[in-house]
């Protein structure tokens, strides 16, 4: 018996800014512990087999569906682990979660690496987004438990969250009346309807009937059992994803797929695409389909969807205030103070969401943490990078920090992981000279290859092919000086990458 969990980790937190960038969003982030929203949720079902003996069960490694930009970020987080993911699925456009789910059923049909020979070929699913937090992970594993004793009976499994207050940011899942089946450990239920996120007053009523529930986004169900639902109810999404993975190929720890084909994908939610036609109103007619069960979850959840979420989840002190970093407050109340560069002291002020980082700083009325989009869309409108990066730019053989520049010149700091090499590359418009700060670099500048230790130094004129390479067991710490006309990213010429990026990637 064998549980495949699926995670979808295609979010860019754009309401967490300035902390969650479009290259670097929140589920890449240590928001509420010491490892990232990503590793988390990788590591919350680890002990479910010995908890619950009684399902025989084997719970198989993660399989990610990823943005293809992060894959070598989703990569080293689970390398940070000493997990294996692999292969990450990669999306090279945003297609949706019902294509994402799509795509992970179809590999997983046909073998998954992480399987093992007692692994079925028939896995149950366990679809869960990488951004999201559970206080009780125990709690969760149980009610997975009973989630999987029906799955494995062919039902739809969908999680609602019991509200805790109105909240009109989410949608609500109607409960129908109990399911019953032997086994299980808590409550289930049909599923009766999905609902759209409603106003206050709506909110309010759901709340006080007892019958609603949170949409949390997490599924569970039968490989053969989704591939079935999606071929009959959405057959154009099933077609594309099989060309697309048809048209793919490993590329080391990563799946491809067809760019083409995966583009021509429709967009749509497993919500919308399949299990609103499985609840008990789109089903009066009788049709021979699996059961939709709703099972609650009160586990202290939350998608950490803005900035007000995360300060909910956060550990506060008497005052109600989170702080985290060189952060002060005197006479101020129910505020989340995050200072990641330099002190940040906020007096006399209640309910404030502070964040500052290293190139930007955010002040927003708690109330009004939604409106933190208006922030990213004036930057992108304005064609500004701070939407899409971190002053510290993440790069598979390391990062690179920018430390000032000027109308000809600029400077960085790059940080290059032992092992790891930059690709052989030349610039047509700028040279660079590079200064060991600490470690040591093998340096390919056109037919000359040699070495550098800390406080040496070597010119890269404008048109040499070069490549950076740390061959030792320590970082790399090197400072760059860039001179030219032209010092963009994308003076970049690559004839060798170990890292098989495109033209135009970073």
């Amino acid at each position: 018996m064998s549980l495949l969990p699926v995670i979808l980790s295609g979010g860019s937190g754009t309401r967490l800014w300035p902390l969650s960038r479009e290259a670097y969003p929140k589920q890449f982030l240590p928001l509420t512990g010491e490892h990232t929203m990503l590793q988390e949720t990788a590591l919350r079902l680890d002990p479910l087999a010995e908890e619950h003996p009684r399902l025989g069960l084997h719970v198989q490694e993660p399989l990610v569906v990823c943005n293809e930009a992060h894959r070598f970020l989703v990569a080293e987080q689970f390398r940070l682990l000493g997990r294996d993911c692999g292969p990450i699925l990669l999306e090279p456009v945003g297609r949706n979660t019902a294509p994402a789910l799509t795509l992970a059923a179809l590999a997983a049909r046909s073998g998954h690496q992480g399987a093992s020979d007692a692994d079925q070929p028939d896995p149950v699913l366990l679809v869960m987004p990488a951004d999201h937090t559970i206080a009780d992970a125990p709690g969760f594993r149980s009610v997975v438990a009973d989630g999987y004793v029906l799955a494995e009976t062919g039902a739809v499994i969908t999680f609602g969250i019991v509200p805790t207050k109105p909240e009109t940011g989410y949608g609500y899942i109607r409960q129908g009346e109990p399911y019953a089946h032997g086994g299980l450990g808590g409550d289930a239920f049909r599923l009766q309807a999905f609902v759209e996120k409603p106003d206050l007053e709506t909110a309010e009523t759901y709340l006080a009937s007892g019958e609603y529930l949170w949409n949390s986004g997490i599924f569970m169900l039968r490989t053969s059992v989704w591939l079935g639902l999606i071929e009959r109810f959405r057959p154009d999404i099933l077609d594309a994803c099989e060309a697309a993975l048809a048209a793919g190929g490993r590329d080391g720890d990563f799946q491809r797929v067809g760019v083409e084909q995966f583009s021509a994908c429709p967009s749509d939610s497993i919500d919308y695409a399949v299990m609103e036609r499985l609840s008990a109103d789109a089903t009066a007619s009788g049709d021979e389909l699996p059961a939709a069960v709703v099972l609650p979850l009160s586990v202290g959840w939350s998608d950490v969807g803005a900035w007000s979420a995360l300060w909910e989840v956060r550990e506060q002190d008497a005052a109600g205030n989170v702080l985290d970093g060189d952060a002060f407050v005197h006479d101020a109340e129910n505020n989340l103070v995050l200072a990641q560069h330099r002190m940040v002291a906020a007096v006399g002020v209640d309910n404030c969401i502070i964040v500052e980082t290293p190139d930007a700083v955010l002040v927003v009325d708690k109330d009004r943490a939604q409106d933190v989009k208006a922030v990213t869309q004036f930057l992108k409108s304005a064609q500004r990078s701070e939407h899409r990066h971190h002053q510290r730019v993440h790069r598979p053989w390391g990062a690179f920090e920018s430390i000032d520049a000027g109308g000809r010149y600029q400077v960085k700091r790059l940080t290059v992981s032992p092992g790891e090499s930059l690709s052989l590359q030349m610039h047509h418009h700028r040279a660079e000279h590079w200064i060991v700060v600490s470690g040591t670099a093998r340096v390919t500048c056109d037919d000359k290859r040699f070495l550098l230790a800390e406080n040496q130094s070597t010119y890269i004129p404008v048109g040499a092919t070069h490549r950076l390479e740390n061959p030792g067991k320590v970082p790399l710490e090197i400072i760059e000086v860039q001179s030219g006309g032209y010092l963009g990213e994308d003076d970049i010429v690559r004839f060798e990458d170990v890292y098989n990026r495109t033209a135009g990637e970073g």
